[in-house]
């Protein structure tokens, strides 16, 4: 079939159901996508940077508004707003009192992606 149509809310997900698997859900391929549903006040969100796989990533908030360190810079973030992060510049995310829902794009600039083991849908027997 030439597409796939999923709610986010009825996506596969790891992580206690804060990561949801969209890119596996929809059949991507070519980039890997994911929707974070990160709770009010949530403090585990892992500093983090993608130095050692080379993936730049895009994050689109859809709800709620998140306040994120990127590169030592403090930036507030709310619905339509934008980042991308290239691959060794460190984020963390802390959402606000609503929470935020992001989803996240990301692929390996000039590469191909391939999907972390982790983030691939559990084959059903």
């Amino acid at each position: 079939m030439g597409y796939s149509v999923k709610d986010i809310d009825e996506l596969a997900s790891i992580h206690e159901g804060i990561v949801k698997l969209a890119g596996a859900g929809l059949g991507v391929e070519s980039f890997g996508l994911q929707a974070l549903d990160l709770p009010p006040r949530f403090e585990h969100y892992p500093e983090h940077d993608h130095a050692d796989d080379g993936q730049e990533e895009v994050y689109v908030v859809l709800r709620g508004s998140a306040d994120c360190e990127v590169g030592g810079e403090h930036l507030s973030l709310s619905p339509g707003r934008m980042l991308r992060v290239a691959s060794g510049t460190k984020r963390r995310f802390e959402p606000g009192a609503e929470g935020v829902r992001i989803l996240a794009i990301g692929c390996i600039p000039g590469g191909s992606y391939e999907r972390p083991d982790d983030f691939r849908l559990a084959v059903q027997s």
